[in-house]
């Protein structure tokens, strides 16, 4: 017996539609999840980026808009920039509608709700694809697992009518077999790993962009941001350019 007898090229040339279906959908899900994963993970990259430069360059600005300047040249998917312009129209906003609904809740009410609105705006994109991934780490095994029955069952329908049950005759079909579920556990495994990454990388993005919402509602409210002192806590800081100006209230 060769070599080809336990090769791949064995397996597909010699299952079935349901065989080479199992293969077919579980090499889709791989790609499917690399794709998600690799390009997830290059935007987590971005936005560590542009929190480091929503917590450090924007409040060293000497205007809103000059902070909103230092945070255009990372706009596409910057939930800081968006966070910060969405303080700034709904100051706008609930200036110019006193005589709506909205225009009897308080400023900070006001800007509370729109800064939350944003972040979970902000929150729905970052966990984009995410869902493919937990699908995909879920199913796969399983997947792999209806290939191996199906090509067990096949396997020991030939040997029955070979009438031959010796164990060279038996182990090269049920081996090959078992592959398609090691094929479910490569595709699974990746996609469970970098899942859980991508979530403690998200976290960790949304806590920073909590905190930005929290300075931003200050700035807005209050006329002056708060930063950090050399012990870490929160202070709160007068400003040279007040809200009025800086954010057209």
């Amino acid at each position: 017996m060769d070599q080809y007898h336990f090769s791949l090229s064995a397996v597909w040339s010699q299952g079935d539609f349901v065989t080479r279906g199992v293969g077919v959908a579980l090499l889709l899900m791989s790609i499917a999840s690399w794709y998600v994963i690799v390009t997830r993970f290059l935007r987590q990259m971005r936005q560590r980026r542009m929190a480091q430069a929503a917590t450090t360059e924007f409040w060293h600005a000497q205007s809103f808009s000059e902070g909103l300047h230092l945070l255009d040249g990372n706009r596409e998917n910057n939930p800081f920039r968006d966070l910060a312009e969405e303080a700034r129209d709904a100051v706008a906003h609930h200036r110019d509608s006193q005589g709506d609904l909205h225009g009897q809740l308080t400023l900070s009410d006001w800007v509370t709700s729109c800064l939350r609105r944003a972040i979970d705006e902000s929150m729905e994109r970052m966990q984009s694809g995410l869902s493919i991934l937990a699908s995909v780490g879920s199913t796969a095994p399983f997947v792999g697992l209806l290939g191996t029955v199906w090509g067990i069952f096949h396997a020991l329908i030939s040997i029955g009518f070979s009438g031959a049950a010796s164990i060279d005759k038996v182990a090269g079909p049920v081996g090959e077999a078992l592959i398609m579920t090691a094929f479910g556990l490569v595709v699974a495994i990746p996609a469970v790993l970098g899942y859980n990454a991508l979530i403690r990388g998200n976290n960790a993005i949304l806590g920073r962009v909590n905190r930005f919402a929290h300075d931003l509602h200050a700035y807005f409210v209050t006329g002056a941001p708060v930063v950090k002192n050399e012990a870490g806590k929160p202070v709160l800081t007068s400003v040279k350019t007040s809200p009025n100006a800086a954010g057209g209230r």
